[in-house]
């Protein structure tokens, strides 16, 4: 009898073993879909699968009988089958390997399809159910294998103490079922209390975001007192070719945000202090009252190589710095703003660069016609035309200081980077792509260039080791925007060496020589190996 309880004992544990395999499964899905696609929940999508199926009677029936509870009580119901089915999976494991892995691959296959066929799905929306199964199916076999042993160790023991021997034990007088029973313990409490923790933390944050998310799409930005005129022949018709305006979706995303900060426009604030005559704290509606323009700029990272995707052109809706700075009265002897974001990350950007009449540097709230999308700064940014990001392109900005480069250092100088980094120029060639075969004849080569501030005189392109050629401009739309350019090629087979290089308007040529991205950004002629067949 005492063996059957025994017996009953390590099933329990078992069903134990696989509800904490599961619980680990749904929060390593949880957290990625945080990082990589928030729609990507399992037990949303699979909700959402069930809401979707269910015929019209049976969703009536829900209404009628939980009112504005119904989504509640689905949840919780989907989240009893799922400790049920895991127990199941645990139990399977233990005593038919592997059918309880293989129970938790099925609901991980399960859940995916029902994420990836979701409307608007992500690329990579398979990523957190993929994940999570891998996870959870690992942990369920650590903790069945930790259990047999506990279960064989108590086993031996009984027999022992049939056959009037005393139990073993090791070296410090430990049994070893002692053992095998802490081990078991201790790895079900810290995966257990890891995946309570993991999974309650992604899904809040998931919620936040999912709530600022709405906020931002109902948020009607005024319509801007100037345009930008974009003139005629600003934009090349060329397969392959970059874009005027970068999309949101698009544009390059670095930062030092682990998660996407999520704020509410309502309860934002700006302050700025410092050596200024003055501390003022602005509301959002405080920028948007002082009458929002247009603005079209092109930004760059310093992070992007020679030839890099890490610039973008946008059409951005702000307010001129200069005017949020003179409300605060700059007193003098300052030199530097020292910007910070939300998540404590700060730029130092040059005063000059700012309060310049000259140069557009500006507050950001929108971007190609919307509101700041949330992974680019929302609700308010800051973006100075050339100077790279790290130095003046603060996203979810909370805090101008104004003060002195002596007296206070941003994020990125004590790890290598310079205090000031003005943009350098540069081009780049686009099409054809770098290891795309092209066919014989005449075909185009075109690209873009970028000399915020300066702006492009021209574009030049060497084939192999022959003349420099000078290739077609679009019409640039001002000097902070990149240009695109084009010349036609008549490619013979064989493999080519494409190069290009830019000139602004100050008749200065692109640097030649090679350097890394550190201290202050990449130089060097971009060259290309073409292959045409």
């Amino acid at each position: 009898m005492a063996k059957r309880s025994s017996g009953r004992g390590f099933i329990a544990w078992a069903a134990l073993a696989g509800v904490i395999g599961g619980a680990v499964f749904l929060a390593t899905a949880e957290l990625f879909a945080l990082l990589f696609a928030r729609a990507a929940s399992p037990i949303l999508a699979v909700g959402g699968f069930v809401i979707d199926i269910v015929p019209q009677p049976f969703k009536e029936f829900a209404i009628a009988t939980f009112g504005e509870y119904d989504k509640i009580v689905l949840l919780a119901g989907l989240g009893l089958a799922v400790v049920i089915a895991s127990a199941i999976a645990g139990v399977l494991q233990l005593v038919r390997p592997p059918l309880g892995v293989i129970a938790l691959i099925i609901a991980g296959v399960l859940s995916t399809a029902a994420i990836v066929t979701r409307a608007g799905v992500t690329p990579l929306a398979f990523l957190p159910p993929v994940l999570g199964t891998v996870m959870g199916s690992f942990l369920l076999v650590l903790l069945v294998r930790r259990l047999r042993a506990w279960r064989a160790s108590t086993a031996q023991d009984s027999d022992r103490e049939d056959a009037d021997e005393a139990p073993a034990s090791d070296t410090s007088g430990r049994r070893p079922v002692e053992l095998n029973r802490r081990r078991f313990f201790v790895l079900a409490a810290l995966a257990g209390a890891s995946a309570i923790v993991v999974g309650i933390t992604a899904r809040t944050v998931s919620m936040a975001v999912a709530s600022v998310e709405s906020i931002r799409k109902a948020l009607k930005l005024p319509a801007p007192r100037t345009r930008v005129t974009v003139p005629e022949g600003a934009e090349l018709d060329v397969p392959g070719l970059s874009e005027l305006f970068t999309p949101n979706k698009d544009f390059y995303r670095v930062d030092t945000a682990l998660t996407v900060p999520t704020i509410d426009p309502e309860t934002w604030r700006l302050v700025i202090d410092g050596m200024v005559d003055q501390r003022v704290e602005l509301s959002f509606q405080d920028i948007l009252d002082m009458g929002i323009d247009e603005y079209a700029i092109t930004l760059t990272c310093v992070s992007n190589e020679v030839g890099g995707e890490l610039v973008g052109n946008a059409m951005w809706l702000g307010v001129p710095l200069r005017d949020v700075l003179r409300k605060a009265g700059v007193k003098s002897g300052a030199d530097m703003v020292l910007s910070r974001s939300v998540d404590g990350y700060t730029a130092s950007t040059p005063l000059a660069a700012l309060v310049d009449d000259e140069l557009d540097a500006i507050l950001a709230v929108g971007m190609n016609g919307e509101p700041l999308p949330l992974e680019h700064g929302f609700p308010v940014r800051m973006v100075v035309p050339g100077l790279y990001g790290y130095v003046s392109a603060t996203k979810w900005l909370t805090e101008l200081k104004v003060t002195t480069f002596a007296d206070d250092e941003a994020y990125w100088t004590p790890r290598g980077y310079s205090a000031e980094a003005p943009i350098k120029f540069s081009s780049r060639l686009d099409t054809p792509s770098i290891g795309e075969a092209v066919p014989a004849g005449r075909i185009p080569i075109a690209g873009v260039a970028w000399a915020q501030s300066v702006g492009i005189e021209r574009v030049e392109v060497r084939i192999d080791e022959g003349e420099w050629e000078q290739a077609t401009l679009s019409t640039p739309i001002n000097d902070d925007t990149w240009v695109q350019w084009f010349m036609e090629w008549d490619a013979k087979p064989g493999t080519h060496y494409v190069a290009v290089r830019a000139i602004n308007k100050n008749g200065d040529l692109q640097i030649e020589e090679r350097a890394p991205i550190a201290p202050d950004g990449s130089s060097g002629w971009q060259r290309s190996l073409i292959r045409v067949t």
